[in-house]
C-alpha cells in the first residue's frame, strides 16, 4: 500500500511481520505513480498490493531476489549465467545495506547526532530496537572512522572542560 501523495509506502508484513511507514523522495513517488498507472492499466485498479506480477499475483522473496538477479545480469553487474542461476554479484539485501551505511555516514558528515537519528533508521529497517542498527557502524570500515573521530572529539571536549 502507498500514499504517494503524501510520499509514503506503508511497509505490511514485513520484518518480524510489522508494519512501517517509509518516506521516499519526491523522484521515487514519482516513478511508483508511474508504475501504478501502468500497473492499473494492464491489470485493472483496485488492487490491494501495489506490487504485482503480470498475472496479478504478488512476488514471493524467491522471486524478487530472482529478478533483481536478471537486473543485474543485464545491467553488466553480474556475469551472465545458464539454467536461470543467479551467478556472483550484487544482491537485493545490498540496497538496504548500503541506505542505512550511506544514512549512518550522512549523519556523521553533517555533524548530526546518531543517537538521536538512530531511531528513524531502525524504524525505516524495521528493527525493533535501535541497537539492532548500529552494527552498521562495525561492517564499514569509513563509518568505523567516522564514528571513533566523534567519540574522540566528544571526549576532549569532555576533558577541556
Amino acid at each position: 500500500m502507498s500514499n504517494l501523495k503524501q510520499g509514503v509506502l506503508t511497509i505490511r508484513r514485513a520484518k518480524n511481520r510489522k508494519s512501517r511507514f517509509v518516506p521516499i523522495s519526491p523522484c521515487a513517488t514519482e516513478r511508483l505513480k508511474a508504475y501504478r498507472s501502468e500497473r492499473n492499466r494492464i491489470l485493472g485498479a483496485g488492487r490491494a498490493a501495489f506490487f504485482l506480477l503480470e498475472n496479478g499475483e504478488r512476488p514471493t522473496d524467491c522471486c524478487a531476489r530472482y529478478n533483481f538477479a536478471l537486473v543485474c545480469q543485464r545491467n553488466g553487474l553480474r556475469e551472465p549465467q545458464s539454467f536461470n542461476k543467479h551467478g556472483r554479484g550484487p544482491r537485493i539485501h545490498d540496497l538496504r545495506h548500503t541506505f542505512a551505511v550511506r544514512t549512518m555516514m550522512d549523519w556523521y558528515r553533517c555533524g548530526l547526532d546518531p543517537d538521536r537519528e538512530m531511531l528513524k533508521l531502525s524504524t525505516y529497517l524495521g528493527h525493533a530496537r535501535p541497537d539492532l542498527t548500529y552494527w552498521y557502524i562495525e561492517a564499514i570500515p569509513e563509518l568505523l572512522r567516522l564514528a571513533c573521530e566523534r567519540a574522540e572529539r566528544n571526549l576532549a571536549g569532555r576533558e577541556s572542560r
